[in-house]
């Protein structure tokens, strides 16, 4: 009897001592959001510039990824887990722990809805009406397999975050024009985006804008275009209605659908944009193309 009430007691202190120092987390907060886990990602990403004091989010996976925020003299750590239940719903699983009261927070959750609580509750509803206000604005649609055009190009290699794309495309969309126009070269399509490489660790982005154009001997020399030549690529297509700002959302449904099919995908998405910004409009009826190229396989 002695024997059982000794392991038993082990047991109990162990649980207490795994709970009050071991725990990963605090507090634990689990809802369902209509979203995929990379837009969950991105809009965590912009949810977080809102607050006072910033942090970068630390990046493992558009799946796994931690937010710090600082509430009044306390920092608090987010660690996000998203699972996807199907096309359009995910589980969001949030941990959080405060790294300054984690030890008065695991003595008192368990007695009391606790202030802690209710804030880690409250900032994660805040979050949940801010995602369900961004997923109207836009829309993605998954079209399958298609080669991309192959073109002579003008282009201006850039480097922004992944945020701001569309700014760089802004600032450089009059320029690249107007000395194309200057030297009276025909364009041949519409602008587009060849990404380069997508650095979502570093939050970096590098690419290519670019405008298709006719080939001449009249080419501009300047040292911040280059001419080359896009050519077609087997890849997976998607059609993505919204901003340009927020176009990367169809790059993680075309990313979450190549999983799901075992399709191998070079993570350079290409985008071709139909409408102009500056002429304004419903965002909702700007019209990008997006491309991931799939992988060649040695047969």
């Amino acid at each position: 009897m002695r024997k059982i009430s000794s392991i038993i007691l082990a047991l109990l202190v162990g649980v207490i001592l795994w709970y009050l120092f071991l725990k990963p987390q605090d507090y634990q907060v689990n809802f369902k959001a209509k979203a995929i886990p990379g837009t969950i990602f991105e809009t965590v990403k912009a949810w977080n510039q809102g607050f006072d004091s910033v942090s970068p989010i630390r990046y493992t996976s558009p799946r796994h990824f931690e937010q710090t925020i600082f509430v009044n003299d306390s920092t608090h750590v987010y660690e996000w887990e998203i699972d996807p239940i199907h096309d359009s719903l995910s589980a969001v699983q949030v941990n959080i722990k405060d790294l300054h009261n984690s030890l008065n927070n695991r003595l008192a959750v368990p007695f009391a809805d606790t202030d802690f609580e209710k804030g880690s509750r409250k900032l994660l509803l805040d979050f949940n009406d801010f995602l369900i206000d961004h997923i109207k604005n836009f829309t993605v649609s998954i079209e399958g397999e298609e080669e991309t055009f192959s073109s002579f190009c003008a282009c201006v290699q850039l480097k922004t975050t992944p945020e701001d794309k569309a700014k760089g495309m802004m600032a450089n969309y009059n320029f690249l024009n107007a000395i194309l126009i200057e030297k009276e070269i025909k364009l041949n399509g519409p602008p587009f985006v060849e990404v380069l490489d997508w650095d979502l660790e570093n939050n970096s982005l590098s690419y290519n804008f670019c405008n298709p154009i006719i080939r001449s001997e009249r080419l501009p020399d300047h040292p911040d275009i280059e001419y080359k030549r896009i050519f077609s690529k087997n890849a997976i297509k998607a059609v993505y209605h919204g901003n340009y700002i927020t176009s990367d959302r169809a790059w993680y449904a075309i990313w979450d659908y190549a999983e799901k099919n075992s399709i191998p995908i070079e993570k350079q998405p290409l985008e071709v944009f139909y409408n102009n910004p500056n002429m304004g409009g419903n965002e909702l009826e700007w019209t990008t193309e997006v491309f991931m190229p799939i992988k060649e396989t040695n047969e």
